[in-house]
C-alpha cells in the first residue's frame, strides 16, 4: 500500500532543469519534485508520495486529511 501525504508549497525553484519546491508537512519542511504537476504555485496544497508531488489538492481537502492523519498518529491502538 502506498501513502501520499498532503503538504503546502512554501517555495518553488529550479534544480538541474527540474521544478522543485519546499513543502511544509505540518511544520516539517521537505524538498519535493514539482515537475510532475502543472501550474504549481506557492500556497498550493499537493499530495506527495516518495518525494514527488502527484496531484494538487484543494485546501479544505488537504486540511481535513492532515487532521485525520494527526488523529491516527495520536492513537495508541493498532
Amino acid at each position: 500500500m502506498c501513502l501520499g501525504i498532503p503538504g503546502r508549497i512554501n517555495q518553488i525553484y529550479e534544480t538541474n532543469g527540474l521544478m522543485m519546491g519546499m513543502v511544509d508537512y505540518n511544520g516539517a519542511q521537505r524538498e519535493v519534485c514539482l515537475s510532475t504537476i502543472d501550474n504549481a504555485a506557492v500556497g498550493d496544497y499537493v499530495m506527495v508520495h516518495a518525494g514527488f508531488a502527484i496531484s494538487k489538492m484543494d485546501e479544505q481537502e488537504a486540511l481535513e486529511t492532515i487532521r485525520t492523519l494527526d488523529e491516527v498518529s495520536d492513537t495508541d491502538e493498532y
